[in-house]
């Protein structure tokens, strides 16, 4: 994605190596908000190494006010076999507390969606934390409504090491 700037002074880039202090700062700010902290485990050097080396994990879209962050889209491909099409998840979206209100984590929603639209993708994906009503309303007043027929599931850590280590995970001994 290309630079943008709008009337506002916003400026929308794609994130590069040097903004993994900035993007992981914003995630920890991201686990506070929503009350959750201790969730985030992450460190920079693990966005530098999975978001800016050989084979990027994710992107980031951020927006600056000013030349001051503002905020970030952090996302990557996926593909629905449903659909037989590509489309995008939003892994996070962050706007600093002060940038609240002038629409910059909508437009960096929008400008993600173009880009996978682009890309010749048809849908966007992300999951919202149960208890933040403030986010599940933002969502919903995009279009970007609640699925009732999907829930998420996950395994973390030691329990996800068992379960890819078992030996019923099909390799030959």
């Amino acid at each position: 994605m290309r630079e943008e700037t709008q009337a506002t002074d916003t400026v929308f880039r794609p994130g590069r190596i040097d903004d993994v202090e900035t993007i992981h700062a914003a995630i920890l700010k991201l686990g506070s908000h929503i009350g959750a902290p201790e969730e985030i485990i992450s460190t920079a050097d693990d966005l530098r190494t999975w978001g800016f080396g050989e084979k990027p994990a994710f992107s980031t879209l951020i927006a600056e006010v000013g030349g001051e962050f503002a905020g970030l889209c952090l996302h990557f491909p996926t593909f629905s076999t449903w659909m037989g099409r590509p489309g995008v998840y939003v892994q996070d979206l962050y706007v600093e507390d002060r940038f609240r209100g002038r629409k910059i984590g909508e437009r960096l929603l929008r400008r993600v969606a173009a880009q996978c639209r682009k890309d010749g993708g048809v849908y966007l994906r992300l999951s919202v934390d149960t208890d933040n009503e403030g986010a599940k309303a933002f969502y919903e007043r995009l279009g970007i409504a609640w699925s009732s027929y999907e829930q998420t599931q996950k395994i973390i850590g030691d329990a996800f090491f068992a379960f890819a280590d078992a030996p019923e995970n099909g390799e030959q001994e």
